[in-house]
């Protein structure tokens, strides 16, 4: 932690030095506030998403609607968390950085969400990871797919 303007605060998350909303690829993982289980239970090795958990994926799956630079590749939603793999390309304006992209649909997540349930929330940040290469996207995604399967 570090002082500025007298006041502690977290250092960033973020790769110091690289371009947020350059081209590639980024495993991302957010969490809801407390760990709650808002987006639905694992029976079976299965997600069943509640009410909450299909507007999220629903607000997911339309990223791209607003982002057109963005693909979705490989995406879990589990009780209290997401993983996913989101991509940016090719692109020749100035772009949002993936953190502009995942507030917003954080934000409009939570606006809908909050009329189901008031006390839903998002953890503050989300983790990335940049994939660099094949044999770790290949990685990432087999983690997505069998995350239900793991879940205890």
């Amino acid at each position: 932690m570090s002082l500025y303007k007298n006041r502690y605060r977290i250092e960033s998350a973020r790769l110091n030095n690289w371009d947020y909303s350059s081209k590639g690829y980024y495993f991302i993982t957010i969490c809801t506030k407390n760990r709650k289980h808002f987006f639905g239970n694992i029976k079976n090795g299965e997600m069943k998403l509640s009410k909450i958990g299909k507007i999220v994926l629903q607000y997911w799956q339309e990223i791209p609607n607003h982002f057109p630079f963005v693909k979705l590749d490989e995406f879990i939603f589990m009780p209290d968390h997401m993983h996913a793999i989101i991509i940016i390309g090719d692109h020749a304006m100035k772009i949002p950085t993936l953190g502009i992209i995942i507030n917003q649909y954080k934000r409009k997540c939570t606006i809908v969400s909050r009329k189901i349930d008031p006390t839903f929330g998002w953890l503050p940040r989300f983790h990335d990871h940049i994939i660099r290469n094949n044999g770790a996207f290949n990685r990432i995604r087999d983690y997505i797919q069998n995350n239900p399967i793991n879940w205890k």
